[in-house]
């Protein structure tokens, strides 16, 4: 999942993000070229490293953007070789600490300028976990979802309960954590971070607390895809539906076909070239909602 290419934009550099609970995790900031127009969060999906994302990140540093990308807790350069059963490793940290940190590192560099997110698949289900997900001003998802099987065509939901329920649980038990690597899922996921996935998706209430999501009223721009098997448009449609606040809601479901490809799926939003014009749109939404953003915040002042 290394996407190639070259990353334009302004330098990078590798950051250390620090949790509250003292977890250290990989990071790179990718610095805006030219006049900075705010500071953008790349929320990764589950078991994908940051560095996926480079090419994305570097075109939104190359139109102002100061931006952050990194690897959740337990995952790639965020491993650091401890135990696969650490308790501390566990999706809902991811958002409830690992992302609270991204924003609370971003909004420190802001100085009073916007701060936006681009979610990918549990990227957009991590905001409202975060205890100060209020800072964000605009947030863009890309195939992100609700994940309860129940959001699946009928053909696929008796292959993802037997995958949830009897697959994720045995091989977790065996060997400590989910050998995604060799299934086609991304890096190896720790073993509460599976279990947790798992429950999450065998239920219909999902990550079962909404109350943070139903709470953020930043404007949502969101990308599904027709052939997006990880991202189907009835569940994408069920995790816009818990951002009951967000003053803007779009909802763009692409067919492939629209932009002369044959395929896109869960991931090639992110390749560089694959969907440029949906990049550009991307851009102008967040360009566009940050601008709102502080005409809010200066009538809030007078």
């Amino acid at each position: 999942m290394n996407p190639g290419g070259s990353t334009g934009g302004g330098p990078t550099a590798a950051v250390t993000l620090v949790a509250d609970d003292g977890f250290p995790l990989a990071a790179t900031r990718f610095k805006a070229a030219g006049e900075r127009r705010g500071v953008a969060l790349v929320a990764p999906a589950t078991g994908v490293r940051q560095r996926y994302y480079a090419r994305f990140a570097a075109f939104l540093a190359s139109r102002g953007w100061d931006v952050l990308t990194w690897d959740w807790r337990g995952v790639a350069d965020s491993r650091h070789g401890i135990s696969w059963r650490d308790p501390r490793l566990t999706m809902r940290n991811w958002g409830t600490l690992d992302l609270r940190s991204a924003i609370e590192w971003a909004d420190a560099r802001a100085r009073g300028s916007s701060v936006v997110l681009v979610g990918h698949s549990y990227g957009g289900q991590a905001p409202g976990l975060a205890d100060n997900g209020a800072r964000l001003d605009a947030m863009t998802f890309v195939g992100s979802q609700h994940g309860w099987l129940g959001n699946w065509p009928w053909h696929l939901r008796a292959p993802l309960w037997f995958f949830w329920q009897v697959a994720v649980p045995a091989l977790t038990g065996v060997l400590g954590r989910l050998p995604s690597t060799r299934i086609g899922l991304g890096e190896d996921l720790p073993f509460h971070v599976a279990r947790e996935w798992a429950r999450w998706c065998r239920r219909r209430a999902g990550l079962g607390e909404w109350e943070g999501h139903a709470a953020l009223t930043a404007p949502i721009l969101a990308f599904s895809f027709a052939d997006d098997l990880i991202a189907p448009r009835v569940a994408a449609e069920a995790l816009l539906a818990q951002y009951t606040a967000s003053r803007v809601v779009e909802h763009r479901h692409v067919d492939p076909r629209e932009l002369g490809r044959d395929r896109i799926g869960h991931f090639g939003f992110f390749r560089e070239g694959v969907a440029p014009g949906l990049w550009e749109r991307c851009v102008e939404f967040l360009e566009e909602s940050g601008k709102a953003s502080g005409r809010e915040a200066e009538k809030l002042k007078s």
